[in-house]
Order: C-alpha cells, then sequence, then structure tokens
C-alpha cells in the first residue's frame, strides 16, 4: 500500500482550511484518510502551519512521501524554527 501525505481541503467556498493528512495514493482529495498530521490554514495572518511532529516523523520513518506542497510546508515550518 502506498501512502501520502498530503492537504486535504475544507473549509466554505473561498475560505479553505486544510488539513494535513497521511492516506492511501488511491483515496480521493478529500475522502478517507489514515490520520491527521496537521493543519494549514492561508486564510489566517500570519498563515497558521501546525504539525504532530512525532507523528509526522513516524509516518516519514515508515515510508510515507510528501506531496510537493506539503514538503514545503514542512520545510517553511522548520525554517521558521516552530515546534508544534
Amino acid at each position: 500500500m502506498a501512502v501520502k501525505i498530503r492537504l486535504a481541503r475544507h473549509g466554505g467556498k473561498k475560505s479553505p482550511f486544510y488539513r494535513i493528512v497521511v492516506a492511501n495514493v488511491e483515496s480521493p482529495r478529500d475522502g478517507r484518510f489514515i490520520e491527521q498530521v496537521g493543519v494549514y490554514d492561508p486564510g489566517r495572518s500570519p498563515t497558521l502551519i501546525q504539525f504532530r511532529a512525532e507523528k509526522l516523523a513516524a509516518w516519514l520513518k515508515k515510508g510515507a512521501r510528501p506531496t510537493q506542497t506539503v514538503a514545503q510546508l514542512i520545510r517553511k515550518h522548520e525554517a521558521a524554527g516552530t515546534t508544534s
């Protein structure tokens, strides 16, 4: 089973809110997922990016591949130096 770490879109029209989830590659974008590992809210000022660091690290160690967007969010989060 191939697993990806990707965004699942929630929120209303023109006000998106994303959950960062671990999901099977065959599952739909907003469908079934294995576990939620963070949130991303671009509508806030400043933008909210939160990860559960221990869960994210565990999934990466198991071989889950982040999408390009999630990889950018991880790098941005690490560069900011936040620990949550």
